[in-house]
Parts: structure tokens; sequence; C-alpha cells
């Protein structure tokens, strides 16, 4: 038998399979926000009880991404990935039956980490089971998935909390995962190959747990501060923050210096691409998370929308995302990457700014339409960032180290969007107590900051370029002075 022939088989439904579990905890990112008017009325939620509900979410999910990845290595990738399937669909049902915030704050961390012990399978299992022409669609299919979900979960959220209206109302957006989640997990041992590491790797445990805590230390005060007026519990917890980063950081050389496999390598943290690619995670990926949770609360809160129009509004900012998104390799392939990255962020920060505009010609009666103008930049600018995510953060990782790299911008990356609402949500929770309590300035405010934010993700572009060109020069001088290297 040759290695090829004893390389697990991924079928095309297996492939689908795969990705339905991936569209699951994709989507729970973002569905719940048109659900958000909703809870706080069912639950009697305040605005920060609704961030949180948002943002532990993602939190769980991104501290406890390394560890599911390893334990697929260890155990078997379709084991672990049927283990999450069946873990976040039991979560989804918990959060649909919550009677009380805290219930709800519960069943969404356990969500979290459930999301973290599935997802991580789906990509290894598509690298390893898949091959050529095969392999590059099904990295095209997951990418797409990834990038959409985000979209679709508002518009779906909306479409559900309206058709459960006066029964399940916004129930219905966790109560969907139970037959899709009971579907695939009854699928997956029968569709999906068994594979797992040769070479099993150690968990991380003291990472993750110091992890935890920074992220812990800054989601809390971050949410709470500005509501509660910063009390000494607040500036503890967020003054914990950087003798807890020195910590991880020891921690995680020490792991490292034994041979072991520590959460956040430092050896990948000292290549520039990685900083640069944690810099773009950090910056974009908040507020690309913190955007969707405001604009939600915003709309319906604010002016008053429907959740299905709610819902409807981000349709055209997914279109133009995903038309973006076509158009992307090639403009890698003959462009710089710094300069894509460049070119998305100038593009995002103009739909920003007609936003801005937009919201304060049509307040407070925003429509579906009306929002289309701005909606288009937005969505078509983000592609060229995502897009770029990845490859800038990966170019200078050696390939032996791919894996560690992709998990330890996944993990940022996670992080960033579970924070991001946190933030951008105390923002706006502070904008309407010190202001008059009026939803537009509040948000105008919040999308300016948005802005600022953007601006320095575009100065970390022009710095990757200048450093690019620096680097093709001292290249040159090199061959120049010893023309006969080669």
């Amino acid at each position: 038998m040759t290695a090829a022939a004893s390389i697990p088989r991924l079928g095309r439904a297996g492939l689908y399979l795969l990705l339905a579990g991936q569209l699951l905890p994709m989507i729970d990112f973002s569905i719940v926000n048109v659900a958000l008017d909703a809870m706080a009325h069912a639950l009697h939620a305040s605005e920060v009880e609704l961030e949180l509900i948002v943002a532990v979410y993602g939190v769980a999910f991104a501290v406890c991404l390394a560890m599911g990845g390893r334990l697929g290595d260890n155990y078997g990738r379709r084991r672990v990935f049927t283990w999450g399937v069946v873990l976040f669909t039991v979560a989804s049902a918990l959060c649909g039956l919550a009677n009380a915030v805290w219930v709800l704050l519960a069943a969404r961390v356990l969500q979290g980490m459930a999301a973290a012990l599935a997802v991580p399978q789906i990509l290894a299992t598509i690298h390893i089971g898949l091959q050529g022409r095969e392999h590059s669609r099904a990295l095209g299919l997951y990418g797409a998935i990834g990038g959409l979900a985000f979209v679709i979960g508002q518009v779906l959220g909306g479409l559900l909390v309206t058709l459960g209206e006066g029964g399940l109302g916004w129930r219905n957006v966790f109560l969907v995962n139970l037959p899709i989640g009971l579907v695939v997990a009854a699928f997956a041992p029968r569709l999906l190959p068994e594979t797992r590491s040769p070479h099993p790797a150690s968990i991380d445990v003291p990472g993750t747990l110091l992890l935890a805590l920074v992220i812990l230390c800054l989601l809390l005060p971050v949410s709470l501060g500005p509501v509660l007026h910063w009390p000494w519990p607040c500036a503890v917890a967020l003054g914990a923050v950087p003798p807890l980063l020195y910590a991880l950081w020891r921690v995680e050389n020490r792991q490292e210096a034994v041979g072991g496999f520590p959460l956040l390598p430092p050896s990948l943290l000292r290549l520039n691409s990685v900083r640069t690619g944690l810099g773009i995670a950090i910056l974009f990926f908040s507020s690309w998370g913190g955007f969707m949770f405001v604009m939600a609360l915003t709309l319906q809160s604010g002016a008053h929308l429907s959740p299905l129009q709610s819902g409807n509004a981000f349709i055209v900012m997914g279109v133009s995302y995903f038309v973006g998104s076509l158009l992307t390799s090639r403009a890698v392939a003959r462009f710089e990457k710094a300069t894509v990255l460049l070119f998305g962020c100038l593009v995002q920060m103009a739909g920003l700014v007609l936003m801005i505009v937009t919201l304060r010609h049509v307040w407070p009666s925003p429509s579906v339409l009306n929002l289309i103008p701005a909606s288009v930049p937005i969505g078509f600018g983000q592609a060229f960032i995502v897009a770029c995510f990845y490859r800038i953060g990966l170019s200078e990782v050696p390939h032996a180290q791919a894996g560690a790299g992709s998990a330890t911008l996944s993990t940022v990356q996670q992080a960033a969007f579970g924070l991001g609402p946190a933030v951008y949500g105390a923002v706006l929770t502070h904008l309407l107590h010190t202001g008059s309590g009026d939803y537009l300035p509040a948000s105008v405010g919040v999308i300016g900051v948005e802005l600022g934010v953007m601006a320095c993700l575009s100065l970390l572009a022009v710095a990757q370029h200048r450093r690019g060109q620096a680097q093709r020069r001292a290249v040159s001088r090199a061959a120049a002075v010893c023309p006969n290297s080669q």
C-alpha cells in the first residue's frame, strides 16, 4: 500500500457535513445581536449584561481553541469534532431554555468551549483528507463560510426572532441549532475519516489558564467600569493585566525552552509578520465584532426596527463582502499584501464615514434601502482586510511551525471578536449615560472610535509596506555585491 493510499480520504458528503459544523459556531457570534432587544425585555437585562452575553462566547472560544486542536490531534479529530457538536447542541438547548441572565451567560460559555472543540478539527480534516484541486476548493468554501457567517447570523437571527414572536421569540436563535447539531453529530461517524497526529502534543494548561485570566481581567472592567463609575475591584483587575501578561510570557518561554508546546510560542511572536498579523487581529476583528453589536442595538433599541428589519439591513454588506472576497486572490497576487491591506482599510473607512453621514441624515428612520450606500464599501473593504490577515501573519513562519502559527493567530482573532462587543458596547453605554440617552450621537461616537482604530491599522499597513521595501532593497544590494552567488 502506498503512502498516498493510506491517507484517509474525505468525501464530498463529509466535506459538506464539516462545513455545516463550521457554520453553527461561526453564526453564533452574531445571531444573538438581533435578539438583544427581545432578550433585554424578557430577561430584564442591562446593556452591560447584553455585552457579556455576546462577549463571553467569543472569549471562551478563543481561550479553548488551541486546547481543542491539541485534543483532536491526540484523541482523533472525528471523535473530538463529534463531541464538540454534541456539547454545542446541549449548550444551545440550555441557552434557549434560560430563564435568567446568569443561566444564559453560563450556557454561552459552554457554547464557546464546545465550538473550540469542533472548529479546529474541520480545517485539519480538510487539510489531511483532500488534495490538489479538491483541497483548494474546500479551503475556498471554508474561508467564504467563515467570513459570511457573521452577516448570515444577523439576517437569520432577525427572521427567527420575528417568526417566533408571541411564542419562543429570541429563544429561536439558539434552538435552531438543535436539529442541525443532531444531524451533524449523527452522520459524523459515517461520513468523516478518523485522523490524528502521529506525534501527540501536550496541552499547555498553565498558558491556557493565564490567557483566560488576562482576557477576563480585560473583559470585566471594560464592560462594568464605565457603568459602575470604576469601583476599586475594576481598577485592580485592569491593573493585574500587565503582570499577568508578563507571567504568561515567562511560562511560554519556559515551555518552549524544554521542548514543550506552548499556547503562544515566543519564537513566533518574535517574527515581524506574526506581530503584524496579531495587530490586524486585535484592531480589525475587535472593531468588526463591536460594530455589528452596536449597529444591531442601535437599529433595534434606538430606531425601533424589528429584528427582521435589523437583520436585513446587513444583507447588502454580506453580498458586498462576498463579491470582494472573489477579487482578493487576484489582488494579493498582483500587488503587495500590505498595499491590499491599506486599500481595504481606506475603503472600509470611507464606508464608515458614509455611515455616519447617512445616520445623521435619515435618523430616526434608517432602513435597509437608505443604509445600502454605506454598507457596500464597508463589506467590500472588510473582504480585503480579512484576505491579508493570514497571508501576512504566516508569511515569515517556517513550514514546520505553520500549525502553531495559525493557532496563535486564530486564538487572538477569536479573543478580539469576543472582546470587541464588550469594548465598543462600553463606549456606547458610556455615551448614552453621559449624553441625552439618544442612540444617534452615541452610535456616531462609536463609529468615530472605530475610524480612529482603523486609522491605526492603516498606519500599520504603511509600516509593513515600508519594511517590505527595505527588505527588497537589501536583497538587491546583496545580489549586486555577489552577482555570481547563484
